[in-house]
């Protein structure tokens, strides 16, 4: 029997970094989400498709085709959708200011919430020293971030025969390790400069697989993670507020409330 599914209709979804082409792309979870949430607009806050990957060695899963037909079927139903190029997807910066269906490509958009505030949404890898002018260190860093998920892999099944929960490898050297710190600091400055600059009140970025939301520099940042490892994603409410949200955690809660919702029946 096919699970009912309680729709949440929010008026923008940003959703960046998915990967398509990265084997530990968790591209159900993404299809999943999609279909758990109605937008009026929907943004692909680049990386969507990893060019990098699919250009040394070719990987497209049928899940991917079921993955563009939802987000087709959601176009062809009304909603706008806006994909913003990131350094994966670079190849389709060819096609900015066009549409491929009915979705619109562009480098860089405003987007005006519900309460009028108005907010920089980019990908973010113009910002980053090393993509800008040391390409070849970004490929080695592409690299290396692919190695840690395969270790990560391995040490997640070591703590399943554990009955311990995921851990993530590569998030824990985000937060701990002082050079990682620093980077993700300065690309937040960085962003956050360039909204002060365009006269908006917010950024919404991608680019380095870090789901935050603050206003530490006097702008609201909000970074949507990624689809690799966190499943993250930011909404717009209706009522103009924005939120993270961690699809595997909000999975969970939704499936739980199913089965109590069945049980009561």
């Amino acid at each position: 029997m096919t699970q009912e599914r309680e729709v949440r209709h929010v008026r923008s979804l940003f959703i960046s970094d998915v990967h398509l082409g990265m084997r530990m792309a968790r591209v159900g979870q993404l299809t999943e989400f999609l279909r758990n949430h109605d937008a009026e607009t929907i943004y692909l806050v680049g990386d969507i498709v990893d060019g990098w990957r699919l250009g040394r060695n070719w990987y497209w899963p049928s899940d991917y085709n079921i993955l563009v037909q939802v987000l087709l079927e959601k176009a062809n139903a009304g909603t706008r959708i806006v994909y913003i190029p990131g350094n994966h997807d670079e190849f389709l910066r060819e096609y900015l200011g066009t549409y491929f269906g009915e979705v619109e490509f562009v480098d860089r958009t405003i987007h005006t919430s519900a309460t009028g505030k108005t907010y920089l949404v980019i990908h973010g890898d113009q910002f980053d020293v090393v993509v800008m002018h040391a390409k070849w260190l970004a490929h080695v860093g592409d690299w290396a971030y692919n190695t840690v998920l395969r270790m990560n892999v391995l040490v997640n099944w070591a703590r399943r025969r554990l009955n311990l929960q995921y851990w993530s490898l590569s998030a824990w050297a985000k937060q701990k390790v002082k050079n990682a710190v620093s980077v993700i600091g300065h690309f937040e400055e960085a962003l956050v400069h360039e909204a002060r600059e365009s006269g908006v009140d917010g950024v919404i970025c991608g680019h380095i697989h870090f789901a935050d939301m603050h206003d530490r520099f006097g702008v609201h940042y909000i970074n949507t993670g990624d689809w690799v490892e966190s499943c993250t994603a930011a909404i717009e409410n209706p009522d103009g507020t924005f939120e993270l949200v961690k699809w595997t955690e909000m999975a969970v809660t939704e499936r739980r409330r199913f089965r109590l919702r069945r049980a009561a029946q």
